[in-house]
């Protein structure tokens, strides 16, 4: 997948979580089986944001050249992926959260996998 279109694909992804997270976080985190409280709306909105910073980062520098930045974006992408893919499986796996988060923790492989080889390869420019 190409540095360009593996942006794109992850502007849809936090257009689409983003403001639900943002807006509507009770439902969010009942849908995935998480305990909704206080605390947890407040990260969870919190992430929310987190979700449009990477929305516009994504979205802006999605025809950035090979460059020193766009190097930077891909690493930083990588490593917020590969740490959401972390958290995420551990939750999983200690039983916290739904089948649902499966398709979260698919969506961070992806991500992961992806950012890691443009990190990792000679990125050309396309």
């Amino acid at each position: 997948m190409s540095f360009k279109n593996l942006m794109s694909f992850k502007v849809l992804i936090c257009l689409g979580f983003g403001p639900v997270l943002l807006f509507f976080p009770a439902w969010i985190l009942n849908l995935l089986g998480a305990d909704y409280g206080t605390g947890a709306a407040f990260m969870a909105r919190l992430y929310g944001a987190t979700l449009f910073g990477n929305l516009l980062l994504t979205w802006l520098g999605r025809k950035a050249q090979d460059s020193i930045a766009r190097r930077a974006i891909i690493w930083d992408l990588f490593i917020y992926d590969a740490i959401g893919l972390v958290v995420t499986l551990v939750l999983l796996l200690k039983g916290l959260l739904g089948p649902l988060t499966w398709a979260i923790a698919a969506l961070y492989l992806i991500f992961t996998l992806g950012f890691g080889y443009l990190a990792l390869g000679k990125v050309k420019s396309d």
